[in-house]
């Protein structure tokens, strides 16, 4: 898998993220129709609770921060980052697959919420 491919996956994870494209459309032609995520409190969310809540609630626009993408196999890739907004930090992962009618489509999401007096190089998993 080629630059181009990772970094079309990468623009496709930053339009998630970005208030300005959660139209219902839009967030529909992002999401894979399994999609799951796991949320920062708990929460388990599925394609139709998704696309509602991203739609529906712009919320905190973030900048990604050590925004990482890699191919796990032709059809896979893994985005790992952080963001922070609204005075909330979280490590985020999301799983891409490649459709071969609509392309790219985020599989899984994980958001969780970053610990206060937690060093991050600890909270990322790089001891």
């Amino acid at each position: 898998m080629g630059d181009e491919e990772l970094d079309q996956v990468v623009r496709r994870e930053r339009m998630v993220l970005h208030p300005a494209a959660r139209t219902p459309e839009d967030v529909e032609g992002l999401l894979h129709p399994d999609v799951v995520e796991f949320g920062p409190s708990g929460q388990v969310g599925h394609h139709a609770e998704l696309v509602a809540m991203l739609a529906g609630d712009p919320g905190l626009f973030g900048e990604p921060e050590g925004l990482e993408a890699v191919a796990l196999a032709d059809d896979v890739v893994l985005v790992t980052y952080r963001v922070a907004a609204g005075g909330i930090a979280s490590m985020r992962s999301s799983l891409w697959v490649r459709d071969a009618e609509a392309g790219w489509r985020l599989r899984f999401h994980q958001g969780s919420r970053v610990v206060d007096g937690v060093p991050d190089d600890v909270q990322a998993g790089s001891t």
